[in-house]
């Protein structure tokens, strides 16, 4: 009785692994057929790319990666980047700067602003060939801010205080407990316009203007696409269409050519991640982190922040 009973359950045991193994084998060839049709569709698939850029802007590894490739991408004919945007981070500002700029260096590239592409999202869109934006749209606003609040006052009337060690006096500045010192404000300032000036030379290198031209349009206001137009801050206003026009007359590119959305996700995630839903996705924030932060010196459009 015991022998059958092992017996049983050794079958049982081989069932299991054979069922593993097969279902591992099923994924297996998904996978290899996915990629050879995914390979195979875009042999002499000539396409222009379009890259959306919305929201706040930060830090996006793989996006630039993903920009970055389309600069030697043969199928890829021209770039279009449409922008909707208060701005952002400068660091992530200034790394898709780049990675546009790598494409514009190869193949044209064309701006669509929306209703709003101020800061951060203006410094993005310097590297274009060609800016169109809509006749209201808000963009500008070149500067750069550092904000930090403090609530000493605040701890202090509900009687918490604290106390933090530091390895010099300009460590830890700035606190949300201590008051910004006369040295940390000056060192933080000059970090502010280091950043600023990098910014200045990036309008001034994209829109082939002088910098003290550009110094004295950048004083962290917004101007609207009408008024940029004037001020050589933008091209020409228009749309989605106007800049396929564009493209067609003057870069030769044909305007029946697909727009293809620029993909940052893999084979693997855009094949099986609607299956899964939002556990897929957790798993992939977890294992693979979009590397976001909300530190650091801002490019961005606030109305209700003086001091830019």
């Amino acid at each position: 009785m015991s022998s059958e009973t092992d017996l049983l359950l050794d079958r049982r045991r081989l069932k299991r692994r054979l069922s593993f193994w097969r279902g591992f084998a099923v994924l297996a060839t998904v996978a290899a057929v996915l990629i050879g049709v995914a390979r195979f569709g875009n042999i002499e698939r000539a396409h222009i790319a379009r890259l959306s850029v919305s929201g706040l802007i930060t830090e996006d590894r793989m996006l630039n990666r993903a920009v970055r490739a389309l600069a030697a991408d043969p199928n890829v004919k021209a770039l279009l980047v449409e922008v909707n945007s208060p701005g952002g981070s400068v660091a992530g500002g200034e790394s898709l700067h780049d990675a546009i700029a790598a494409v514009a260096a190869n193949k044209p590239v064309v701006v669509v602003m929306g209703g709003l592409a101020a800061s951060a999202a203006y410094m993005v869109s310097v590297p274009a060939t060609r800016i169109f934006a809509l006749p209201a749209t808000l963009t500008g606003s070149i500067g750069v801010l550092l904000e930090s609040g403090n609530i000493g006052g605040l701890l202090d009337r509900i009687g918490i205080s604290s106390t933090t060690l530091v390895s010099g006096p300009l460590k830890g500045q700035p606190s949300l407990t201590e008051p910004l010192s006369p040295e940390a404000r000056e060192v933080l300032q000059g970090l502010v316009m280091n950043m600023y000036e990098q910014f200045v030379g990036y309008v001034a290198a994209g829109r082939h203007m002088d910098e003290a031209k550009v110094r004295g349009l950048a004083d962290g206001r917004a101007y609207t696409g009408a008024q940029a137009l004037k001020l050589g801050l933008i091209d020409a206003l228009g749309d989605e269409n106007a800049a396929r026009d564009w493209l067609a007359r003057a870069k030769g590119i044909p305007p029946r050519l697909p727009v293809e959305d620029v993909e940052t996700r893999s084979l693997v995630e855009r094949t099986f991640g609607a299956g899964f839903g939002p556990v897929f996705e957790g798993l992939m924030k977890t294992f693979a982190g979009q590397g976001v932060t909300l530190d650091g010196a801002w490019a961005i459009w606030q109305p209700g922040v003086t001091g830019r």
